[in-house]
């Protein structure tokens, strides 16, 4: 479903947009790019996140974590 909304846009990026919509409306192409751009923001979001789980700055979580597996590892010889 589309809503008509006004936005103010430079006057390069419309120029951008004119020339690069084809046979498309303007409106076709804004979409397109927005769609395009929401979804590299999150991969972006997502390769920061990942990048943070797995930092250095994560080494009191990993030294939790290998305290955690270890554990498992003792109750399973256990049984």
């Amino acid at each position: 479903m589309r809503i008509p909304k006004t936005l103010t846009v430079e006057e390069s990026v419309l120029a951008a947009v004119d020339r690069t919509k084809g046979h498309r409306s303007t409106s076709e192409r804004v979409n397109e790019l927005l769609k395009r751009a929401l979804e590299l923001e999150r991969h972006d979001e997502l390769e920061r996140e990942a990048a943070l789980f797995y930092s250095p700055l994560n080494h009191r979580d990993r030294r939790e974590e290998r305290a955690f597996q270890k554990a498992s590892l003792r109750s399973l010889t256990r049984d």
